[in-house]
Order: structure tokens, then sequence, then C-alpha cells
């Protein structure tokens, strides 16, 4: 896979996504589908959008003991969708476990990436609230690494951090960046950001874009400047 922009569908019905997404007549973007989406249609909404011919990236975050991951992403690996993630806070028996279920019979399976830190924590709620003391980037270089020995294929991340997970885990190990905005556009409740332009310039492989198109006047219109921006 190349570079690409993938749209968060963060919405709450199927209804409300397949309108969002009957706008796009031309390119199907690659899109995600995260927990709120997930949650209200399940596994049905998936298959609904693989049969319009979007890529998906199934934004579930799981995080739980070994065993239960493995049994889980056995079940997600059956929907087909092309990357799928886990918190690497789970630590490495669990990542080690999720590949196992996630791999099918024939030996193929989604790709599989590591959240490291959100784009909504910063260096003071790390060190208030979750007693991490270390510097943010040396956090989220070791979460990669351990991500990246334990066998997954890359991580989400901020885009100010790219660059250095692909100097500390190698060119061809994933970045998919949320925390990016239009240079004229709202940063809401992200705290570390950049600019399409800015990511791929950072080194971002995928950037997932939400409110900046879903939101916009015109989605199309911002999806198609998003992909001029990062894509080329």
């Amino acid at each position: 896979m190349g570079k690409d922009v993938i749209v968060a569908c963060d919405f709450s019905s199927a209804e409300q996504t397949l309108a969002f997404l009957d706008q796009f007549t031309g390119r199907k973007p690659f899109v995600k589908i995260g927990m709120e989406l997930y949650y209200a249609e399940g596994p049905e909404i998936v298959r609904r959008l693989k049969a319009r011919g979007h890529k998906i990236f199934l934004d579930l975050k799981l995080h739980d003991i070994p065993n239960t991951v493995k049994k889980a992403m056995a079940v997600l690996s059956r929907l087909d969708v092309d990357i799928t993630n886990l918190h690497a806070a789970g630590a490495t028996a669990m990542m080690r476990a999720a590949l196992e279920g996630l791999t099918r019979p024939d030996g193929t399976r989604p790709l599989l990436i590591a959240v490291t830190q959100l784009t909504s924590t910063d260096q003071a709620a790390l060190e208030r609230d979750l007693l991490i003391r270390e510097p943010m980037d040396q956090v989220v270089m070791h979460y990669a690494q351990t991500a990246r020995a334990a066998g997954l294929d890359g991580v989400v991340c901020s885009p100010l951090e790219a660059e250095k997970v692909h100097g500390a885990c190698g060119a061809s190990f994933l970045t998919v960046t949320p925390g990016v905005r239009f240079a004229d556009g709202d940063v809401g409740d992200q705290k570390r950001v950049m600019t399409p332009a800015q990511a791929r310039a950072a080194g971002s492989d995928y950037i997932v874009v939400g409110r900046p198109i879903t939101a916009a006047a015109d989605p199309v219109a911002a999806y198609e400047r998003c992909v001029s921006e990062f894509v080329g």
C-alpha cells in the first residue's frame, strides 16, 4: 500500500455514513470505522462498506489479556478489513496473540498496527495521569520498537513522531497518523497536529482525517484537497 488519506467516518449510524459516502461519485476513499459506528451498527457496516469497494481501517483499539484479544482478532479477521489495531500498552504477549488470532488459515491477514499514545495526550497528561516521566518522543519510540519486535506492521502515532518512528523501526514500518488539520482549520481537541503537507514531509504513510472532511461544507472538495496536499 502506498500513501493514502483515510477518512474517519465517526458517525452514529449506517444511514449517516452511507449518506456521507454517497457524495463520493469518483474515487472511493479509504475509510476508518471507529468505536461509535461499529458499536452502533456492528460488523454489518463493515460488510456494507467493503461491498461498496472501500478499503477499511477498523479502529477498535483492542486492549485486554492475550487470550481475549486473540479470540477477538480471529473474529475480526473474517470481516476482511485492510487495517486493524490495538493498544501497544497491552504489551508484547498481547500483541503476539493478536497476530496469531488475526492470521487466517491461508496465512493472510489484515495489517495490524499499535496505538502508541493518543494525540489528545500531551506531556503534562503523560506525567500527571499515567505517571510516565520520560519525554513523549521517547515513550512513543519505545512503544513503536516493542510493537515492531512483536511482529506488528506499524503504529498509530502523531505526525510529529512519524519520522522518528521510521528512524527507529525502519522505512517499511507503517506510520498511521491522526491529528491532521488544514492550515486554515480548527484543531479541536487535538494537541499534536500537522497539516497534510507537513505530515507528508514528516514521513507519514497514512493520515487519518475526520472533521476537516466530514464537517466541511463540501466534503468531496475537502477530501480532494487533502489527497492533493498529502499524496500529490
